[in-house]
């Protein structure tokens, strides 16, 4: 089977979060990733527990590192060392892609930066991956996710609707999202237009501005008509009971969103109170929102969430269960659509992993093989580069490799 990235190779140095996410979308789709590592730079998402056994080895290495690094080649370099900085050199003329994390300023001084490697190879896109970007006067900042949140405007959203105070999400948007996918589209969009140009070129993520391009409603709103925000009380993040969580009576939860008229109708039908139907003209925010709150939550904990998720897919309206993680991979969807998947890690070991979510016709992304050991093709790929083995020998002696 032809995959839709295969002879696109990729030198990887992103380790944690953001990058290695990315990276493992290319990877999924057949591109050739080597991620480099050495053992003074050790990637610490490897610690991560829970820790799975590594095959042949009485060594356990994270689920997270191997959910992160499937398909990925791995290559044990020392880019502080001449020797390891040559060998990268070697390996950039090869490559399509080359994508960094860190901070602004660094490649420089290793000698890898895209002026240096756009010169022995022109048709590379090289894609750095920072917080803040690689200008401005936040770009020597250190941060994590909620940082990037907190600058861009998005954690000021994410509140509680009865404090009205912010609260910590539950998964990584800058992370993931700012950076990780951001990166992808750039990657893609500058391999077509090298398609068309002959030339490679260099991409700038930060993962604010990836996060602060989330608010295309209510900061865009705010940009022209310079009213504040409500906290916790905007329409699709608190404000609505037609579009809430709501606890039923076995303590599970279940998630309404009946926006229009049709599906809101169709609910309070259903929940018995069709003194509270709406029309068109009435939404957004009309009536007294807090008692219709109210008066929905003594509803959905009469019965039980199941209950009721049969009782309203009866009808044409937006409802679906609050899953906990531990239901998700039971949910008959998640299964129809494999999106949690067993892989094998050798010797008949295989773990469960998050699929693929990206479903295509003709060049789907697949399953290679599992996130290797530090080091796994570093023989591999110096041979490929045309050193002896006893040239290859002197660099492990080195500690070069």
């Amino acid at each position: 089977m032809t995959l839709a990235l295969e002879g696109i190779r990729v030198l990887d140095l992103t380790m944690l979060f953001p990058g290695p996410f990315g990276t493992r979308y290319l990877s999924d789709f057949g591109a050739e990733v080597i991620k480099i590592e050495s053992k003074v730079r050790i990637d610490a998402v490897r610690f991560f527990p829970p820790l799975v056994e590594v095959p042949g080895t009485k060594r356990g290495e994270s689920y997270f590192y191997h959910n992160l690094n499937r398909n990925k080649k791995n290559l044990s370099l020392n880019l502080k060392t001449n020797e390891g900085r040559e060998i990268f050199l070697k390996l950039a003329k090869t490559a399509d892609v080359i994508v960094e994390q860190y901070r602004p300023g660094v490649v420089k001084k290793l000698g890898i930066d895209y002026e240096t490697i756009s010169k022995i190879n022109p048709r590379i896109i090289y894609c750095s991956i920072t917080g803040y970007g690689q200008d401005g006067p936040y770009r020597d900042y250190a941060g994590h996710d909620l940082n990037y949140i907190g600058v861009s405007g998005v954690a000021s959203v994410t509140r509680d609707r009865t404090t009205r105070k912010p609260v910590v999400p539950g998964v990584q948007i800058g992370d993931m999202f700012g950076g990780g996918l951001h990166s992808v589209i750039g990657i893609l969009a500058a391999l077509v237009a090298r398609e068309r140009t002959g030339r490679g070129q260099y991409i700038d993520i930060a993962m604010m501005d990836g996060t602060l391009s989330y608010l295309p409603m209510i900061l865009a709103s705010y940009l022209v008509d310079n009213i504040k925000p409500e906290p916790g009380r905007l329409n699709l993040s608190g404000a609505l009971p037609e579009y809430h969580i709501y606890e039923c009576k076995d303590g599970k939860f279940i998630t309404i969103g009946a926006l229009e008229p049709k599906f809101y109708n169709n609910l309070v039908k259903v929940l018995g109170i069709e003194d509270l139907s709406k029309s068109a003209t009435e939404f957004f925010g009309e009536g007294d929102q807090e008692a219709i709150f109210k008066k929905f939550g003594e509803i959905f904990k009469t019965k039980d969430r199941d209950t009721w998720l049969d009782e309203l897919r009866k009808v044409d309206t937006c409802v679906a269960p609050m899953n906990e993680i531990w239901e998700v991979e039971d949910d008959p969807q998640v299964k129809h659509r494999e999106m949690i998947i067993k892989v094998p890690l050798g010797e008949g070991k295989t773990m469960k992993q998050i699929g693929f979510p990206i479903k295509m016709s003709d060049t789907p992304a697949s399953f290679l093989f599992a996130a290797p050991p530090m080091g796994q093709h570093t023989e591999e790929i110096l041979t490929e580069l045309g050193y002896k083995e006893s040239e290859i020998q002197e660099l492990k002696q080195k500690k070069v490799i």
